[in-house]
């Protein structure tokens, strides 16, 4: 969904509230959705086509989902055109609220990266060590696929490279290459042209044009892939569907809602983990 195709949706909001404070309509009439602005993992991992129908049919509200890195998805709560977000990176997302965006953070579910690349690794990089992984790929010549996007993934894999002392890989890793997008995109040109990339396990178990790419690096606890759901703040943007939204994240931290991610799983694996013991 494009800015503008959300502004208009604003706009309807907004005429149909006028209508029903005029008494044109019922307020049972009112529609009942809420934009929730995500990830791109959550929603190319297939997990939102497996809770949504679920919340649908247990608080019957539609979402409708802009699929962004959580940079994006964190700008737009900042311009109120969502009303619920669902990303993840933890220090941006407390930033949002401690400046007064977001109602409340709440930790949904994890899962983890991983380093994917060719399984002949010409790099050598398999094992458990991100950071090891990371520092022989900087002084070859091996490709290596950023989403380059602002995304969670892409603020992960920039520390992961701070923690070896590059800061700016773009300029210093010889391989490196920024596609400036999410994470099918970017594993699709990592396939294609047989390079290195940071993914989340829910999108790559998700991922079918895998070519000779495999899981090379794992299992490292600074791995770690955790999720928060906020609402915006209605004191920034009172047009925004507080309720609705609040009835969501109240929901996926649910035992219910937690039950319906712990059974999301594709091949037998599951492929997020919730906070909460469902």
């Amino acid at each position: 969904m494009g800015l503008k195709n959300i502004e208009r949706r604003a706009f309807v909001r907004a005429f149909v509230g006028a209508c029903i404070a005029a008494g044109s309509l019922s307020a049972g009439a009112q529609q009942r959705s809420i934009v929730m602005a995500s990830t791109t993992s959550t929603e190319q991992s297939g997990l939102f086509s497996h809770l949504l129908p679920a919340f649908k049919a247990a608080r019957n509200i539609d979402v409708k989902v802009v699929a962004l890195g959580t940079g994006q998805a964190l700008d737009m709560g900042r311009r109120g055109d969502a009303d619920v977000l669902f990303v993840h990176d933890q220090v941006a997302e407390e930033k949002f609220v401690a400046e007064g965006f977001g109602l409340k953070r709440m930790p949904v579910m994890y899962n983890d990266f991983v380093v994917v690349g060719p399984k002949d690794d010409p790099a050598g990089v398999k094992g458990k060590d991100v950071a090891e992984a990371l520092r022989k790929l900087s002084t070859g010549n091996a490709s290596f696929i950023s989403r380059g996007d602002k995304s969670g993934t892409h603020a992960a894999e920039l520390r992961f490279w701070k923690a070896v002392g590059i800061d700016t890989p773009a300029a210093k890793v010889p391989g490196y290459k920024e596609c400036g997008c999410g994470m099918g995109p970017a594993l699709n040109i990592a396939s294609s042209t047989n390079a290195y990339a940071l993914t989340d396990r829910g999108t790559w178990l998700n991922f079918r044009n895998r070519g000779d790419l495999v899981i090379l690096v794992e299992g490292d606890t600074r791995l770690f892939n955790q999720y928060g759901v906020i609402v915006v703040n209605p004191a920034k943007h009172p047009h925004t569907q507080t309720e609705q939204a609040q009835a969501f994240a109240d929901w996926v931290v649910s035992s219910e809602g937690q039950s319906a991610i712990a059974a999301y799983k594709i091949g037998g694996e599951q492929l997020f983990f919730p906070d909460a013991k469902p």
